[in-house]
């Protein structure tokens, strides 16, 4: 790890103004994503941006239909949320089985959201809840943020304040989890809104996806069985020594049909 200058700013204002004037800064949030890049050398920032100390981006609260949460929030204060059990218990149990006890009581939604990790479990969440992210300069659909791997809608100086969820009729999200780290080899949430059925996948790809088939099915007639016969392209997925595309293809199916019987 290269040495770099380590700075502690009091407002979000300060912060983006901090990276602004730093062509080689990073915002460091709860640590699970930049320090283990750090650590490989992967990125050598001359600065690093701490949000530790900036308030109002730990809150948790309920506005109407959306639920919204602060960037910094850690994933095990949204698992442990009474707003999030209450109005989207799906959400909270998916945040509890991220990672283990030290991630889940360091790591943040925020942090999580812009890193991106094609194995993260957050992505499926935003996604098939039709989440919108809130920056300190404007609101981005999660359907338009996640643009491939590791890669997102961010401006370079662009900070994440809060990522807003609308409340969910019924929602589940299934895990077929890595061995070790806990990470998605595929992960897939649905979720019934106000705005209709959605499924999205983590884990599989490159970057979350949607199966449009599986969604039109579940509109129809929400059960298991409706996604009976639905396959997904092996084309784009990932293959590993954990899952060949077409495991993962078929653990899709698989993850979707206990996402859907959860929900019941």
């Amino acid at each position: 790890m290269k040495d770099f200058v380590f700075h502690r700013p009091s407002t979000v204002a300060e912060a983006v103004a901090m990276l602004k004037a730093r062509d080689d800064g990073k915002f460091l949030a709860g640590g699970q994503s930049l320090l283990p890049v750090l650590k490989l050398e992967l990125a050598e920032p001359t600065d690093v941006i701490s949000l530790a100390g900036v308030p109002g981006l730990r809150d948790i609260r309920v506005d109407g239909d959306r639920v919204i949460i602060g960037a910094s929030c850690t994933h095990d204060q949204v698992a442990r949320s009474a707003e999030v059990k209450a109005h989207l218990p799906a959400l909270a149990a998916l945040a509890h089985h991220i990672g283990d006890a030290q991630v889940r009581n360091r790591g943040t939604i925020g942090g999580s959201v812009a890193h991106a990790d094609p194995a993260a479990d957050y992505p499926a969440a935003l996604i098939a809840l039709g989440a919108t992210i809130k920056t300190d300069r404007r609101t981005i659909a999660a359907d338009d943020f996640f643009t491939g791997l590791f890669a997102t809608a961010l401006e370079r100086d662009e900070l994440i304040v809060a990522v807003h969820f609308p409340k969910a009729t019924r929602a589940a999200y299934a895990k077929f989890a890595h061995r070790a780290s806990k990470y998605a080899v595929v992960g897939v949430m649905v979720a019934e809104t106000a705005a209709g059925v959605r499924v999205a996948v983590t884990g599989a790809a490159g970057v979350v996806f949607r199966v449009p088939a599986m969604e039109a099915a579940l509109s129809k007639a929400f059960s298991a069985s409706s996604l009976d016969g639905i396959t997904v392209a092996t084309d784009d997925l990932n293959s590993d020594s954990e899952a060949s595309a077409e495991y993962r293809a078929h653990l899709i199916g698989v993850m979707a049909k206990r996402a859907v019987q959860a929900c019941a």
